[in-house]
């Protein structure tokens, strides 16, 4: 591939009709900047000419290539609105919202038969997205004269399979060293668990809350998930090879840490994780035809081959995750 001046691809950058994928071959993926729910991703200097102005713009940039993405969602959303009579939606969430360019993500899916308005953010977290920068309240006002039909919100990823502020892998706190005999149950702190449960819960719980202050969003449909059954990685035979991230860097090298090798074991341990995290999301749903809060449960949609790394879908298991989502949103009546 020739490489191309940085007005050229800067111009690419700015131009939402050029397809994310296009944009993409001028990127590079830099793992050791990256965290689970947070891909570092920056011109290929290999592709793309970066003079010493051009480095200091990309490297000064906080979130880079999520400051990008969210600015040509906003433009397409704004091109689009002027003449497609779709439905309006605002989401709020994670990678699993957003994932800059590399991975085509369930927004960008639900995209080609929804206008979105995009507040997500890879890397975001539900401390930040309920209790720091909530943003999610001011994009559904702004939505409002545009007849928003559904708000998605997507925050719970970090906090259960994840990483902390340092950078250290969640899942290592809720594991117990690993004990001969044990189920995988056992092998979980509970009361590490149940405390990230809980924190949880009060933050969706307060989300609802300041959605259904506004008397014209009382019954507005909320979507909330909890992901599918993750896969450690690392194991003989895994063919995943995510350019973002080493293939264990969040699940395997937790568990293996802990002395936790067994594949079925560690992808039991997952499961139950999951599992909890659904059955409080389900508790904050509560009756979803008094609550107008609808949980896409997408467990059992992405096997293997589905998954681009031990936490994100590929293109194609994102393309499934989506059609739960719409599924999900139909049953809601958007």
């Amino acid at each position: 591939m020739a490489k191309i001046s940085y007005e050229e691809f800067r111009a690419k950058l700015m131009d939402p009709a050029v397809p994310d994928r296009e944009i993409a071959r001028y990127l590079k993926a830099v793992p050791a900047d990256s965290g689970p729910f947070d891909p570092a991703i920056k011109p290929n200097p290999a592709a793309v000419e970066l003079g010493p102005e051009e480095r200091f713009e990309v490297e000064s940039a906080m979130n880079w290539a999520n400051g990008v993405a969210r600015w040509r969602r906003e433009q397409a959303f704004r091109q689009r609105i002027k003449t497609e009579k779709l439905p309006v939606l605002v989401s709020e969430g994670d990678s699993w919202f957003q994932f800059p360019f590399l991975l085509a993500d369930v927004i960008d899916q639900l995209g080609t038969d929804h206008l979105i308005w995009s507040l997500d953010a890879a890397g975001d977290t539900a401390q930040n997205m309920v209790y720091g920068d909530a943003e999610y309240m001011k994009g559904l006002l702004r939505m409002k004269e545009r007849k928003v039909r559904a708000f998605l919100f997507s925050a719970a990823g970090n906090d259960v399979i994840g990483e902390d502020e340092l950078g250290n892998p969640v899942l290592a706190t809720l594991l117990k060293p690993y004990k001969k005999g044990q189920g995988a149950a056992w092998h979980i702190d509970q009361a590490r668990l149940s405390k990230v449960l809980q924190f949880l819960e009060q933050a969706y719980r307060s989300v609802v809350a300041t959605v259904r202050k506004d008397a014209d969003f009382a019954k507005l449909p909320i979507i909330i998930h909890g992901y599918d059954y993750a896969i450690p990685g690392g194991f003989d035979g895994d063919k995943r090879d995510p350019a973002w991230a080493k293939q264990d860097k969040w699940l395997g090298s937790a568990m293996r840490a802990k002395k936790i090798v067994d594949v079925d074991l560690q992808r039991d341990i997952i499961r139950i994780l999951i599992d909890a995290l659904y059955d409080m999301l389900l508790r904050v749903a509560g009756d979803s035809s008094k609550t107008f809060v609808h949980v896409a449960d997408v467990r059992n949609t992405l096997k293997l081959p589905d998954w681009a790394d031990e936490i994100h879908p590929t293109d194609a298991g994102f393309k499934k995750v989506a059609k739960v989502f719409r599924a999900t949103l139909a049953k809601a009546g958007v």
